[in-house]
């Protein structure tokens, strides 16, 4: 016989908080794995010599991979690379390693439940969603608003968290054991 009772307010607010608690271990999932992403493709970028990186371009471009080869995307994809052999490339290796190393010793500190790292986590996370739609209206590019608005909605799930964090803390201390 099942004992729970579906009208318990402690049932009804642990729900909530599950859920956010859930929301909140995907999102430093997704963070981790893209903050992974962008340290590896930083290192293959500082490997990888130019001549190969166009060869790549120009070899996707030929098959059609991104659609018509006079497409808009493919155009862009071509404007991207010849960016990256001018002066970008640097940029590029710079920002993806730097975000990517960031990103990780962020979702450490977050797995943890380091209370003090929540604030940095909201603060670096909102620089990087400020800096990333700069640049995005300065070059044109379409990955970077994508990536802030993931960075947007990370801050949103660290600050909820930070809050529950916070109010558990709180409650604790208000009510020491024995």
């Amino acid at each position: 016989m099942d004992t729970a009772d579906p009208a318990d307010p402690a049932d009804t607010v642990a729900e909530p908080a599950r859920r956010l608690d859930r929301l909140f271990r995907l999102a430093l999932v997704l963070k981790g794995l893209d903050g992974a992403a962008e340290l590896v493709v930083a290192l293959v970028l500082a490997a990888v010599p130019e001549a190969t990186v166009h060869r790549v371009v120009a070899d996707v471009l030929a098959r059609d991979l991104l659609g018509s080869a006079h497409g808009a995307l493919a155009r862009h994809v071509a404007t991207v690379s010849d960016a990256f052999a001018t002066g970008d490339r640097t940029f590029a290796v710079v920002y993806l390693g730097l975000h990517g190393a960031v990103k990780l010793a962020l979702v450490g500190a977050l797995s943890a439940r380091w209370l003090p790292a929540y604030p940095v986590a909201a603060a670096v996370l909102t620089a990087f969603v400020v800096y990333e739609l700069w640049r995005a209206v300065i070059t044109g590019t379409l990955l970077l608003p994508g990536l802030a608005a993931l960075d947007v909605a990370i801050v949103v799930v660290v600050v909820r968290e930070y809050r529950r964090l916070r109010c558990e803390h709180d409650h604790v201390d208000d009510h020491p054991r024995g």
